[in-house]
């Protein structure tokens, strides 16, 4: 980590820290979460119409460096929410209990270490950190605020994940050695045309950050996550999630190696691969694969775990178990599987109602810190792996 990001990380902690700590409401079972979302383009905007579903919570500040994220954002989920463009303004309202942050990826640490320090509790989306130096500095501060911090790992709160993580729990599977995972999305349209943006109304400056300076880039803005100075690409935004599910249900979380190979094939306007596969290997257990390609839609994202006593698939419309077949066989399709759930919900909607939960009970949410560091730590690996052509063999 860089000597600026450390002195910039500081700055954000005691800036919020030394004022605002000891003023954190403590919060009855009927008290409204008084709620500031930052950083307000989709994904927040989603998780903002979450919070107004679940109740017992209101959004009274929200906060974008671009005008028009901010005005629709309040427009549709928080009419009477008062609008910010830095955070650190948010953060000085003693009367708001938590934030949502859906900012891109390398504001991540910074604004939740200045957040917990200002005394809020924070839902803060996937990779948790931008870089593997990141996760000792925030684990830290949110040990030592005792704030509540959800990572949007939603899976960890999805009923049929958890249903999944006792056929696993209960050696159904037997053995597993290897756990294959993908993400297929179609991301062709990034290379036709620039998008628009009005940038009269964008403060580009505080939207770097603390990344290398650069003039404005309107796919860049608007497609943050497919370049290294704001993303990591699908490593971090897709995979984060599956290897999530699989450290959870194998109850590792540090790979021993990690390799990927991939490349721009196909959209060659961005600088993350649109193609990879990436392998991490397990100390003396299992291999866990992730297979994506931005070029088509077909088959979508899901897990596969692959045990001597048969096989478990589970994605975000359910699961199925199979035990082993007693004979050799190449067909396409698997017969019935023996156990199975599906569904057509999304599990966000279960993830903040435990962050809810949590900001009035203290109790520690599924998806705490740690766990969040974990995946995007092995997200990391592969992205490190991939830019650098070689094996990771992690140590200590």
């Amino acid at each position: 980590m860089s000597n600026d990001r450390r002195a910039f990380l500081k700055s954000s902690v005691l800036a919020g820290a030394a004022a605002l700590l000891p003023t954190s409401r403590v919060l009855g079972a009927n008290d409204r979460v008084r709620v500031g979302a930052i950083g307000t383009g989709g994904r927040c905007q989603y998780l903002m119409k979450v919070l107004n579903d679940a109740g017992g919570n209101e959004i009274v500040a929200v906060c974008d460096v671009y005008g028009p994220h901010r005005a629709k954002a309040k427009e549709k989920y928080a009419p009477n929410a008062k609008e910010y463009t830095d955070f650190r303004d948010v953060l000085d309202d003693k009367s708001i209990d938590a934030v949502v942050v859906g900012t891109p990826n390398h504001w991540h640490v910074p604004i939740t270490i200045a957040a917990v320090g200002a005394g809020k509790d924070v839902y803060v989306e996937k990779p948790v950190t931008h870089t593997i130096g990141e996760g000792e500095p925030l684990e830290k501060a949110v040990t030592e605020s005792k704030r509540i911090v959800q990572v949007g790992l939603q899976q960890r709160s999805w009923p049929h994940f958890q249903e999944a993580y006792s056929i696993v729990a209960g050696s159904q599977l037997g053995d597993i050695t290897f756990i294959e995972t993908h993400w297929y999305q179609n991301l062709l349209h990034l290379n036709d045309g620039v998008p628009e943006v009005d940038v009269s109304q964008l403060d580009w400056k505080q939207f770097v950050g603390d990344a290398p300076a650069q003039p404005f880039d309107a796919l860049r803005f608007t497609n943050w996550r497919w370049f290294w100075d704001f993303g990591e690409g699908s490593l971090t935004d897709l995979f984060c999630h599956w290897v999530d599910v699989a450290q959870w249900y194998m109850g590792g979380d540090t790979p021993a190696t990690a390799s990927a190979l991939g490349g721009n094939y196909a959209i060659h306007r961005i600088e993350c691969p649109d193609t990879i596969s990436a392998s991490y290997l397990y100390p003396g257990k299992y291999e866990t694969v992730f297979r994506c390609s931005m070029i088509g839609y077909l088959e979508g994202g899901g897990l596969t775990f692959r045990g001597t006593k048969g096989l478990l698939r589970v994605d975000r419309g359910g699961y199925g178990f199979w035990p082993e077949l007693p004979h050799y066989s190449e067909a396409l399709d698997l017969v019935k599987p023996a156990q199975e759930a599906k569904t057509n919900g999304d599990g966000t909607p279960h993830h903040m109602k435990n962050f809810l939960d949590c900001v009035r009970s203290r109790a520690i949410p599924n998806a705490p810190v740690p766990v969040g560091i974990s995946a995007a730590r092995t997200a990391h690996l592969g992205n490190i792996a991939f830019r650098e052509n070689r094996i990771v063999r992690v140590t200590g």
